[in-house]
């Protein structure tokens, strides 16, 4: 399985229902995180605060597993965030427009003029996604150099050999590349690092004391490590936190995070038209933040997933709710983890999840095996045996674990598919995201 990096946009937008008012229902929601402990679905940390107070905090799993022990988090436990790092170095950068030391319209070609298109891109084109740089994640040879250091040189450099994707503000593509610039602009202008200026600018200030720059994973500071689940529990590589910088390079916790937003949201980090900007959402994209609808609400974050972990945080501004969850083993979707826990908050509609599976007997499994095929679908799906575990494997694809929750139905959660068999007709039926494609066997 490839790890996560710190890329991806999560929406949560389904409509599940009319919601009410609270109260809040703390059992319910520590309904939903026992059943993900105990069927392993997942392992992380959850925090929701209202008006500034945490109403609801909860750890569950380890921050490490190995043959001897296995160590479990707790609330103060901290985990790689990804790319909610982006808020940060947007706030930093907000920060030193007030203070007239650069503008939005600022040419890159000031900082980096090597880069291509640098003097056509402007600080405020990094912020929103609308520079054309080119995501240097996306590369297929990042996994084989992503666990090694990286000085500033050597990122510009991988950074300026691409050519652009599109002209400047053509649209908006997410890049990981603006923000690491962005990290290094912060750095040239205030003349520190970017670990200390992010200390002396935000977390000393609004008294965030479990809010850094990451470097390797050390337990004894209760950090963790990151996990895949491939049958069991798979420990992860690390990136080196020199690589992502002001993109992804941040460790904190939920409590942490709730603390952060609400202090953006009260306008202690920034004057009132800065604030403005960072949230005026130009397709899909505000400047370090996102909207992220739910029901009939709305909102405001970012989302995050560096190795094996992943995160999302969270503000309500009609509610004056703040949420976040950062996890470091996913065996469940977040994306539901997180609807889940909203639903409960916002007392609506929802029905806890049982991860219900049935027994099959190991050579009952065979009449499954096979490579499955069509026109329609770009991959080929080889279904296999792995003792008394039925695996998929999609082409160039590492294989997944398949659990059996009804008569020829499969699902690998994680990932949200769902395999059902005809084996009448030698084929089986796809489905994830809401779409069916129909695979026959060769």
């Amino acid at each position: 399985m490839k790890n996560i990096f710190f890329t991806t946009l999560l929406l949560i937008c389904l409509a599940l229902g009319n919601a009410h008012s609270e109260p809040f229902n703390n059992a319910r929601l520590d309904s939903l995180f026992d059943i993900l402990a105990a069927k392993n679905k997942a392992m992380g940390s959850i925090a929701i605060s209202k008006n500034g107070n945490i109403i609801y905090s909860r750890a569950i799993g380890y921050k490490q597993i190995s043959d001897k022990e296995k160590q479990p988090v707790t609330t103060s436990t901290k985990y790689r965030i990804g790319s909610i790092t982006k808020m940060f170095t947007a706030t930093m950068i907000f920060q030193l427009i007030d203070e007239g030391k650069i503008k939005l319209t600022t040419p890159i070609a000031t900082y980096f003029p090597k880069l291509p298109n640098a003097g056509k891109i402007t600080i405020g084109n990094l912020l929103n996604h609308r520079s054309g740089l080119h995501n240097f994640t996306n590369d297929e040879d990042y996994m084989t150099w992503m666990t090694s250091p990286k000085t500033h040189d050597e990122m510009l450099d991988i950074i300026s050999k691409k050519p652009v994707d599109f002209e400047p503000n053509e649209k908006a593509s997410y890049s990981n590349s603006n923000y690491v610039l962005l990290g290094y602009v912060i750095e040239n202008i205030t003349k520190q690092t970017y670990s200390k200026a992010l200390q002396e600018r935000i977390t000393s200030k609004i008294g965030l004391s479990d809010t850094y720059v990451g470097g390797k994973i050390n337990l004894t500071h209760n950090e963790c490590f990151s996990y895949a689940v491939l049958g069991d529990w798979e420990l992860q590589p690390e990136t080196d936190m020199s690589i992502p910088g002001g993109a992804g390079a941040i460790i904190s916790t939920p409590t942490d995070l709730t603390k952060f937003i609400e202090a953006l949201f009260a306008q202690k980090l920034m004057s009132e038209k800065s604030f403005s900007q960072m949230k005026t959402i130009t397709d899909s994209y505000g400047m370090g933040i996102f909207t992220i609808p739910f029901n009939t609400r709305k909102a405001y974050g970012h989302n995050g997933g560096i190795d094996g972990f992943a995160s999302i945080l969270g503000y309500f501004p009609e509610d004056s709710v703040a949420i976040s969850y950062i996890s470091n083993g996913q065996a469940y979707p977040m994306n539901d983890i997180l609807i889940g826990a909203l639903s409960i908050y916002f007392d609506m509609d929802y029905s806890i999840p049982t991860f219900t599976v049935i027994a099959v007997k190991p050579e009952e499994l065979d009449k499954y095996r096979g490579v499955y095929s069509s026109p329609q679908f770009p991959l080929k799906i080889t279904i296999a045996k792995e003792g008394s575990t039925l695996t998929g494997q999609a082409t160039g694809q590492s294989s997944f674990p398949l659990e059996a929750t009804e008569k020829d139905k499969f699902e690998f959660q994680q990932a949200g598919i769902v395999i059902e068999f005809n084996t009448t007709k030698s084929e089986l039926t796809l489905k994830q995201g809401g779409r069916n494609f129909v695979l026959k066997k060769e």
